[in-house]
């Protein structure tokens, strides 16, 4: 819509009919020249869940301003009542309160609508022509040589010849779809991921890009294998199946029962930002009603330094199972964990403590003065926090950091994980709160603690295919032309023991069949059909199994694998290969992967599509809006719905992927099938715009979190094989019995070499540590979500976000303390090179307290800026990371707690790589915002 504030704000509204926009005044709003300025309503969050609602206001077609919104504009205090719930502390009172709390990004957006960086037309690379010819895509100058535009005709013509040449010679599987899902905008209608698939899906077919759990590593491997599947089947939390696998009032049972918060492995005033800015008023509620927190990081973190009553523990990268373990140690000696409810709700405890007293084979007893060496943390730091967290009601929570991202990631999520069970898992405040606990209240229409009201999303997400390759083996698929992998390892909706299933590329007879599944009673009733027909079904599809062959066309509409995932530079390797004879991106944006691109596709962002969008997570109220076009369209952008139906148009399928409606239709539609209609007319939804669904007058009778199966576990048992916490996993036991990294009860596991079995040597106990002795902390940006944002020039204005070297670049930073600096002769301000045996990025140094004596601290997810192969100045820090992810059985990723060194740039080198590549050096170059369009666009 473009709506009108109300009489009480004397403005007005526009509405979005037929799509067009036309006015309907309740009052006047003046601009700066008498031209008066409309507003619309939109949901903007650098997520897919959308986020907080803002009012955005335009004038003659472009963006004035971004701003939180006051409900009681649109609705009385009466009539929101029933929807806004209430936690009580004592005399304290938290509510979501009448005015949305936006994500700083959203307040922010108009520099990322209107950036120099914004793809405005079709662009192609100058040395690429279609045909597939080796010598006429010129594969290795992705990344090197620049674009030109042209038209949109010229660029679908493009898109229709290349991909009936690919299918006709390969067919569709040899297509894969880059980014169904991740970091994108907030879309719903138009997309921020799928519609590639979605129209591929129309042709036969397409190889799927599975998103790996990306924010949930150490939890997805490690932790369900102690408590079961959980939240969404993977998304790093538990959650009793009985649930619907929903962790319903886990921050009211915080906020109503814990005494202490031990922030492990998150940061809240990182990531969980992306959609609001709840969280951070949450925190503060809990500062006010006398909770505790510690937090335990490498880095004093933005939750420690925007907070007054943290507690910052300072631990090495990695090393969190060792402090686990010592604090396990003091439990066991001095009597001090639940051990009733360890003998009733778990199982293997024993083998557990056997292992942490140094009564096993090993010997060697878990100590807080072991631990000390390896964690970095004084003893006595680990005996008070061990005595202290046993006396309190205890509950852990995490965000997207730490340890739960490294190698091995699955040894500390499952020790962070055994702390709880040793402290009774599920009792009042004894709860763990990740993302999809972010939900405060129940509404009575909920179907879910994430889902959102409303969707009207043709595009293509978590669908399973016939042949599929995860996010981080990409790279090895190109370069070899085959992989192996255990697991999908789709971040959602994936039972534990899927985990135990082998997967290839390309797809063989075997793996195909595994893919199909078998017919069941539960899926005949579900479907409808009988046995015998789904047995039908299923053999006429194994008897003619599709020809699967490898990829020759990438196709992404989330274009940041190097720098979101890892092994940037192994991915750069592969995609500049003869074997990619098409590497296509849509974006909004001309960075990261599209700077690898023959073909770039202009993308609208969310606050110019005609659209209904809600907030689901990390919000303060879920609601549901309508928010068409706030502004213009900058170029000739189209959303990727939009290019996915005018494809579809020249492969004949488009009716297929628009259904034949409109897209007022198709709003409408969505909010038909929604349970919406229960508490509000479509009519009067125009009218309002917005709403906030009524809170569930019976939700106090929803157990929180874990306390059901805490109450009663035999009535609610896990889905672990023993319906119990399984300190000891039989699965793996039976499943992985030589798996030396991953066994089947945590340890604390160091790695080594290659020639001896393991994935990894990323310590400061192996052999690379001589050569590289600095672990690398690459945790998400405070002023980013992921790549996200690095060219909101308001916020690179911030001393801690771009350091200005004596060049004029500004660099990102490195964060590292004056000891290590010293010894380097590294100085504020200087650019310093950080490198390894995979490649080097280029940053600049600020020196801090902050980051533990042995790392350094990089956020991830700057823009790379390429130089020459293996060699960045953007500060991209994922180009650097592990391409092994995280262990061998396990093909998440390892994008933290890695081995680096780093090193002044002296003038003599930074001379040399001018003279050796000059146009990298001759690009253009904005001061405010970086490398841009005009940095790689030829006009």
């Amino acid at each position: 819509m473009s709506i009108t504030r109300t009489s009480k704000r004397g403005s007005r509204f526009l509405l979005w009919e037929g799509e067009q926009m036309k006015e309907e005044k309740s009052g006047t709003a003046v601009g700066a020249c008498g031209e008066p300025e409309t507003t619309t309503l939109q949901s903007i969050a650098c997520g897919g869940t959308g986020g907080d609602l803002t009012a955005v206001d335009a004038k003659d077609g472009k963006i004035v301003r971004i701003r939180p919104i006051n409900y009681l504009d649109t609705y009385t205090e009466e009539e929101l009542e029933p929807s806004m719930w209430k936690i009580k502390v004592r005399d304290e009172v938290f509510t979501p309160g009448y005015k949305s709390a936006p994500n700083y990004f959203a307040l922010a957006y108009k520099n990322r609508v209107y950036s120099k960086n914004r793809v405005r037309y079709p662009l192609k690379r100058v040395d690429w022509e279609p045909g597939g010819d080796p010598a006429k895509i010129n594969a290795a100058n992705r990344g090197k040589s620049k674009f030109e535009r042209i038209t949109w005709d010229e660029a679908l013509d493009i898109m229709e010849s290349e991909v009936k040449r690919i299918v006709e010679k390969y067919g569709p599987y040899s297509v894969l779809t880059i980014g169904e899902d991740g970091h994108r905008e907030s879309k719903n209608l138009h997309a921020g991921g799928g519609m590639h698939s979605t129209f591929m899906s129309k042709l036969g077919g397409y190889t799927r890009e599975v998103r790996t759990p990306d924010s949930v590593e150490g939890w997805y491997w490690g932790a369900k294998h102690f408590w079961g599947s959980g939240c969404n089947k993977g998304l790093g939390m538990p959650a009793p199946p009985q649930t619907g696998y929903n962790p319903w009032h886990v921050l009211r049972d915080i906020s109503e029962n814990s005494e202490l918060i031990a922030f492990a492995a998150g940061d809240w005033e990182l990531t969980q930002n992306y959609a609001s800015q709840m969280w951070s008023r949450l925190l503060k509620f809990w500062e006010k009603v006398g909770k505790e927190f510690v937090i335990i990081d490498p880095f004093c973190n933005y939750t420690a330094v925007c907070h007054d009553t943290m507690k910052w523990i300072p631990i090495l990268p990695n090393t969190d199972a060792a402090l686990d373990f010592a604090v396990m140690y003091v439990w066991i000696t001095e009597g001090l964990y639940d051990k009733e409810y360890v003998d009733t709700h778990s199982v293997g405890f024993d083998k557990v403590k056997a292992y942490v007293l140094g009564e096993d084979e090993e010997g060697i007893a878990k100590t807080p003065a072991w631990a000390a060496e390896r964690c970095g943390i004084p003893e006595w730091t680990i005996k008070a926090y061990a005595r202290n967290r046993a006396k309190k009601v205890t509950a852990s929570v995490h965000f997207s950091s730490g340890a739960i991202k490294g190698p091995y990631s699955h040894e500390p999520g499952r020790t962070h994980a055994y702390l709880l069970g040793m402290q009774g898992f599920g009792k009042p405040g004894v709860q763990q709160a990740f993302m999809n606990a972010s939900l405060i209240g129940k509404e009575t229409i909920a179907r879910s603690t994430s889902a959102p009201f409303s969707s009207i999303n043709q595009c293509r997400m978590f669908y399973p295919s016939e042949q599929k390759i995860p996010r981080t083996l990409i790279a090895d698929a190109l370069k070899n032309g085959h992989t192996e992998w255990w697991g999908s390892p789709a971040i959602v909706y994936v039972e534990t023991a899927e985990q135990f299933q082998m997967n290839s590329y390309p797809t063989t007879p075997e793996t195909y069949a595994a893919a199909l599944g078998t017919v069941s009673p539960e899926l005949a009733r579900s479907q409808g059909k009988s046995l015998e027909e789904l047995q039908a079904a299923l053999d006429e599809k194994l008897q003619n199994m599709p020809k699967f062959d490898k990829i020759h066309m990438l196709w992404s509409e989330k274009p940041c694998n190097m720098n979101c995932w890892d092994g940037g530079f192994n991915y750069q390797d592969a995609i500049r290969t003869d074997e990619v004879e098409f590497f296509v991106t849509n974006h909004q944006w001309l960075e990261n992967d599209s700077l690898f691109a023959d073909l770039v596709l202009p993308v609208t962002t969310c606050v110019e599509d005609n659209d209904a969008m809600g907030g689901s997570m990390v919000v303060s109220v879920r609601h549901d809006s309508l928010t068409p076009p706030a502004c213009e369209r900058v170029g000739e952008s189209k959303s990727d719905f939009e290019i996915a139906c005018e494809l579809g148009e020249r492969f004949g399928v488009r009716e297929q992927i628009d259904m034949g409606m409109t897209q007022d239709e198709w709003i409408k539609y969505g909010f038909e099938q929604s349970r919406l209609g229960e508490e509000i007319t479509w009519e009067e939804l125009n009218e309002k715009r917005f709403y906030i669904p009524k809170q569930d007058p019976d939700q106090d009778q929803v157990l929180p979190g874990m306390r059901g199966f805490y109450e009663d576990p035999e009535n609610w048992p896990l889905d672990t094989p023993s319906g119990k916490l399984e300190f000891w996993s039989e699965a793996l036991a039976e499943n992985f019995p030589d798996d030396m990294e991953r066994q089947p009860m945590a340890k604390w596991v160091v790695g080594g070499s290659k020639e001896d079995g393991w994935s990894h040597d990323e310590t400061l106990w192996g052999e690379r540590c001589h050569d590289y002795p600095l672990l690398l902390v690459a945790n998400p940006a405070r002023f980013r979500v992921h790549v996200q944002g690095d060219d909101i020039k308001w916020f690179r204005e911030i001393e801690t976000v771009k350091v200005k070297g004596k060049d004029g670049y500004d660099y990102e930073p490195i964060w590292i303390n004056p000891a290590d600096a010293a010894a380097r002769s590294i100085e504020a301000g200087d650019i310093v090179k950080i490198y390894n045996e995979r490649g080097t990025i280029l940053t600049a140094a600020y020196l801090t307290e902050r980051v533990i004596p042995g790392a350094v601290m990089i956020h991830k997810g700057s823009r790379v800026d390429p130089i020459a192969p293996h060699l960045d100045r953007g500060g991209a820090a994922n180009l650097i990371s592990p391409n092994n992810q995280v262990s061998k059985h396990c093909k998440g990723f390892a994008v933290s707690g890695y081995l680096v060194e780093a090193a002044k740039v002296e003038d003599a080198e930074m001379d040399q790589w001018k003279q050796d590549y000059p146009d990298a050096f001759a690009r253009d170059y904005d001061p405010a915002i970086g490398i841009n369009y005009s940095s790689w666009v030829v006009e």
